[in-house]
């Protein structure tokens, strides 16, 4: 199966998502490959990077899914290189 090498930018603004975006990062947790988390205290959001290898689609699904929580935005970036 053909994966893809991305980063995925998650701005958490509502804390009540929290739970629901952690749900969601551990059912894909076989396609994480790393996970920053910097809380912006000043600002009171908290922004995450998360690294993936996983097929298109499911990071699509991943990054749609975390999108639809109320509060959370996120976008994805993806490498152009390193696909298996």
């Amino acid at each position: 199966m053909e994966t893809r090498v991305a980063v995925m930018s998650i701005i958490v603004e509502d804390p009540e998502s929290v739970q629901a975006m952690n749900e969601l990062l551990h059912q894909y947790g076989d396609y994480v490959i790393g996970r920053m988390g910097i809380p912006y205290r000043k600002k009171g959001i908290n922004i995450i990077s998360i690294a993936l290898d996983a097929p298109q689609d499911a990071i699509s699904a991943l990054s749609g899914k975390i999108g639809k929580l109320a509060g959370v935005s996120s976008k994805v970036a993806y490498s152009n290189t390193g696909k298996k």
